[in-house]
C-alpha cells in the first residue's frame, strides 16, 4: 500500500499556526500497518461528527474527507481558538493486492479505522509439484 505524501503539509501547518487559517484542507494524522491478511489504517479525527466523514475509492485511490465545525455559536466572541476546524483530507494509493470492494470502516472515540483485506489472488498459497514416475524398487 502506498501513501500519498504532501510536501507542503508542514508549511501549511506552520502558516495555520502563525496566521490562524490555511487555504488548503488540513491533513489528518494516521497510522497504517499489515496484520495477517488485512491492512489496518487508523485516522485521528477527534471531535468529528461521523455524518461529515466521506470515504470513496476510485481506481485504487482511497479518499478520506471529514469536517469539524466550531462548537461556538456564530455570535459568540472567541477567547481562545486552538482546535482546528474546517475540512480534513487524506488520500491513499492502494495497491492492486488489496480488495477495495470489501473495505470495512468504523469510527470510535475519535478514531476512524479502516480494515482493507488482502485480495485472495495476492495471498500466499502452496503450489503442488507434479512429479514423474515413482522411483523403482530394486528386487533381490
Amino acid at each position: 500500500m502506498l501513501m500519498r505524501t504532501d510536501p507542503f503539509r508542514d508549511l501549511d501547518r506552520l502558516a495555520q499556526q502563525v496566521f490562524g487559517s490555511s487555504q488548503r484542507p488540513a491533513a489528518m494524522q494516521m497510522d497504517a500497518y499489515r496484520s495477517g491478511d488485512e491492512f489496518v489504517v487508523h485516522f485521528d479525527l477527534p471531535g468529528i461528527d461521523p455524518e461529515t466523514i466521506d470515504l470513496d475509492v476510485e481506481r485504487h485511490v482511497l479518499n478520506v474527507r471529514a469536517e469539524r465545525r466550531s462548537p461556538a455559536p456564530a455570535d459568540a466572541e472567541m477567547v481562545v481558538a486552538e482546535r482546528p476546524t474546517g475540512t480534513f483530507t487524506r488520500q491513499l494509493f492502494l495497491g492492486d493486492t488489496l480488495d477495495t470492494d470489501r473495505i470495512d470502516a468504523s469510527y470510535n472515540a475519535g478514531v476512524l479505522t479502516l480494515r482493507i483485506p488482502v485480495a485472495e489472488e495476492a495471498k500466499p498459497r502452496r503450489i503442488p509439484i507434479a512429479g514423474g514416475d515413482k522411483p523403482k524398487q530394486l528386487s533381490t
